[in-house]
This record gives structure tokens, sequence and C-alpha cells, in this order.
């Protein structure tokens, strides 16, 4: 398959996973069409996950990176992505597995769509858990979402290794200096930072990744809400500061007309869902300044509900 001259970068992130990290690297390794650069950052391991490692670079096409300091999941994609020189940067977590075809389908798509930014996949449960999960069961394009995430905290995307993004993307929030709050959950700050910066998001439908479900799982499990109580309440203040980072970082600033760039981001989901247009709705009525553009807007959101739904292009479910 001829790969278009886009160059591709797995980082897989690993910290104490050495039992799983054989078959996640395998998993790259064993793609129809290969990786140009597989990247293993590991967050100063405790058990013999560099013993592992050190095994797999003697492929030309692998590389690692041991870290001195156990810092957490933000740091090791900080330090991967510095260190990757792909177009497209595939994220793997070392205790889950690719399907042999994720990167031949993953790079068809976004030859055949190069407008997208961001694309995540279905994927399947495996382990103490199985099952599919999709978000949807045909292939979507979720549009922009600069607004919906800046005033609505929207998180769109899945876990970490269903992720691919455009590097052009991601070295506009990445690195992120906030390491020691997104310890854990850092594919949050992939799935914010894109939003915010620009990124024009995809889903794809087709199950691509074996998400492994076990004992030492800490998002599955909640392990990490078990030891705090309050830690969503800590995860709204660590996401102020994330986003205005990221804000800072782009020289970003609220929209002057927030309704009328409100209606124009909506209008860049081809197939909007019922909930998009309470959304913006809800976005226009709580944050527009202006009581003449809240009016406005509110109007014209209404008249282009309409309008989708006459035309059949509004998705109910």
């Amino acid at each position: 398959m001829d790969k278009n001259q886009i160059k591709t970068s797995c980082l897989i992130n690993n910290y104490n996973y050495a039992e799983f990290l054989s078959e996640a690297i395998d998993s790259a390794l064993n793609q129809t069409v290969k990786f140009d650069e597989i990247i293993i950052v590991d967050d100063a391991s405790t058990d013999n996950s560099a013993e592992v490692i050190t095994k797999f670079t003697q492929v030309a096409n692998v590389k690692s990176i041991l870290k001195e300091k156990n810092q957490g999941q933000l740091s090791s994609f900080n330090e991967g992505f510095l260190a990757a020189t792909g177009d497209i940067i595939f994220f793997l977590d070392a205790d889950d597995i690719y399907e042999p075809q994720y990167l031949e389908t993953t790079l068809k798509f976004y030859k055949g769509r190069s407008e997208c930014d961001f694309l995540f996949c279905a994927y399947k449960k495996f382990g103490a858990v199985e099952g599919t999960f999709q978000s949807d069961v045909v292939d979507l394009d979720l549009g922009y979402s600069v607004i919906r995430t800046l005033y609505n905290g929207e998180w769109i995307g899945s876990i970490t290794s269903t992720l691919s993004i455009r590097r052009e993307i991601i070295r506009k929030f990445l690195p992120i200096p906030y390491i020691e709050d997104w310890r854990v959950r850092a594919d949050d700050c992939l799935i914010w930072g894109a939003s915010l910066v620009g990124a024009k998001k995809f889903y794809l439908s087709k199950p691509l990744v074996m998400y492994r479900i076990h004992q030492n799982n800490q998002y599955h499990n909640k392990k990490f809400l078990d030891i705090d109580n309050n830690y969503e309440y800590k995860r709204f203040w660590k996401r102020n500061s994330l986003f205005n980072y990221i804000l800072q970082k782009n020289n970003f600033s609220s929209p002057l007309f927030l309704a009328f760039t409100s209606l124009n981001e909506l209008k860049t989901i081809p197939c909007p869902k019922y909930k998009d247009f309470i959304l913006y709705l809800k976005i226009i009525f709580l944050f527009e300044h202006s009581f003449f553009w809240k009016i406005k807007g509110i109007v014209l959101l209404v008249s282009y509900f309409v309008k989708t739904l006459i035309t059949g292009k509004l998705k109910i479910l």
C-alpha cells in the first residue's frame, strides 16, 4: 500500500507492564503496513520492563527512552513526542494491542480525508471484561470543536490506544508542563488539546484496537477515585489550568460574537445529532454577552435545526 509519503510514529508508553509489553510492541511491529518508527517510553519502571524493551531495540525502527524518574503518563507523552519525527503520531498503552490492519486502515482514512487532523476508532475489550465499544456503527465526521470544548469541556475522543493525531496539531499543545496534574488520564490532554487548537476530528467505526481490562488498569478500575473522593473536583481545576496554558500558547481569545461562531462551528458537522443543537443552544444562552446576538443566535440555531431536520441530515440518536 502506498502511504503517500506520510511518515508514521508509534508512541508506546509503559510503566510496570512488563508482562504485557511484548504483546503491545509485537502488535505495532506486525502491522500489514509498517510504522516508520516505534518509540517506547518507559516511565522508570521497577519491574523488568527495561529488559523487555532492550530486546526490541535491536530492531531498526524501534527506539527507546528509559526515564530515570517516574513522572506519569503526560511526561511520557511529552518526551515521546519530542523524540518522534512522524507526520502522524499514533499512541499505544503498553497493556493494549493493535489489530494487524490498524495502521493500514487508519492511513487509508487519512489519505481519503486529507482534512482529518485527529482520528479515533472503536475498540474491543478483552481480559477481565469482553465486548466491543463503538460510539456509532458508522464512520463520522465530527467537525471542529473549539467552542464546545472551551465553554462546555466537551471530551471528543476515546482511550489512548485508539488515538492518532497529525504532528502539526500536536506541536501546538505538546509538551505540556503540568505533568503532576496528569500522571494518569493524560489522554484527556491529547483530546482536549486537539480540540482547542482547531483539529478536525473523525471517528472510525471499525474496532481496530484491543483494550485490555485487568486488575492494574487504573482508569477502568477507578483506583485513583477510590484513593481520592475529590478527584473529579480537582480534575476540573486541572482542566482549567490546562485550557489556559493551551490558549495562551496559541494566542487564542474568546470570539467577539460567540453566537455567530458557535453556529458556524455546528455547521462543520455534516450530520449533527439532536444533542449537538442542545449543547450549542446552551452555550449561546449562557455565554453570549450581547443580548441582541443571544436572541439572534438562538433564532438562527432553531432555523438551522428545522432545515437539518427537513433535509434528513439530523441524527436522532
